[in-house]
């Protein structure tokens, strides 16, 4: 980076990219012009700081660059609006070698267009790590942004995608991720379950997809751990959650959770990092393909499971 300098590493990385319809004036002006066709545009920001939030001996430019948009888009989603462009700064040490970062620019523009958008533009500093921020933007396309404190009495609580699978590969991962030591059980899934933890997989249509009269009454992405977020809808809508153990058990991670002496559910409950999607849907719909439904929404307050509070850690927390 000391070699290649500021203006060529932005050269370098935006030459021969595409912006998507959300961007009007991408790289290359004073700031980028981004659309807001009704008038009102989503916005989030989110930061990721080495061996706080990925390790480099773990996770290659690429998969790094990908969790840091994924889990950004999946702020927007999770207001039901569609992602249109995102705008990224980022600090090195002037050593960083430059196929890295080229690397991590191509991660960022393929979880982008995975997600419909694509980057406007950023910045880049000197650092004494790496440090990556993300800011993303949403087109509500004419809907209401979809709230926490949406939950009644009486909906059914749902989510799409996985749940425990990146607080199980981080324990692989702790582990040394040596499957020699478990010849016993089948592991030849268990490189997947790593995967998720290093880019995770929002299951974005399954909120953007949602047949009209389907929608939910409040949503959320699970990234600091189920407990913590439906704590938060919980909160925020003055209703109660109890979930069922039974719907949100997963068989694909018992034997790591065996191997590893610990339990799954508690990554499945408590895990972070899945940016799932949990959601309360009125109990008269017919939950849309790609959800499941894993508990209801009681009157009271907190988030019990099967009927019972729970101790012990409920997610993530940033400055534990």
């Amino acid at each position: 980076m000391r070699e290649l300098g500021e203006f060529g590493l932005i050269a370098r990385i935006n030459a021969g990219r595409e912006q998507g319809p959300g961007v009007l004036l991408g790289p290359g002006d004073d700031a980028a012009v981004v659309a807001a066709p009704e008038g009102r545009f989503v916005v989030t920001t989110d930061m990721l700081v080495q061996d706080r939030h990925f390790r480099l001996d773990w996770s290659g430019g690429h998969d790094i660059g990908r969790k840091a948009i994924a889990q950004n888009a999946a702020d927007v989603v999770a207001m039901g609006a569609t992602p249109s462009a995102f705008v990224v700064s980022f600090g090195c040490p002037p050593e960083t070698p430059v196929d890295f970062v080229t690397d991590l620019a191509d991660g960022m523009w393929a979880e982008a267009e995975r997600a419909g958008a694509s980057i406007a533009g950023g910045d880049v500093v000197r650092a004494p790590l790496l440090v990556i921020s993300v800011t993303a933007f949403g087109d509500p396309a004419g809907r209401e942004p979809i709230l926490k404190s949406g939950a009644r009495p009486g909906d059914v609580v749902a989510v799409a995608g996985l749940l425990g699978w990146s607080a199980a590969g981080l324990g692989l991962l702790l582990d040394g991720n040596d499957t020699e030591n478990y010849r016993c059980v089948d592991t030849s899934y268990w490189s997947e379950v790593v995967a998720v933890h290093k880019v995770p997989q929002p299951p974005y249509a399954a909120v953007l997809d949602l047949p009209p009269g389907s929608e939910p009454t409040a949503l959320t992405d699970v990234s600091d751990g189920l407990l913590a977020d439906l704590g938060h809808i919980a909160e925020s809508s003055g209703v109660a959650v109890d979930l069922d153990s039974a719907a949100l058990a997963d068989p694909m991670l018992d034997p790591i959770a065996q191997a590893l002496e610990t339990n799954a559910l508690d990554w499945i409950l408590a895990g972070g990092e899945d940016h799932a999607f949990a959601a309360t849907f009125p109990e008269s719909v017919d939950l849309p393909a790609g959800w499941v439904r894993i508990g209801r929404v009681l009157e009271g307050s907190g988030v019990t499971v099967d009927g019972a509070a729970r101790s012990g850690p409920t997610g993530w927390e940033s400055f534990a």
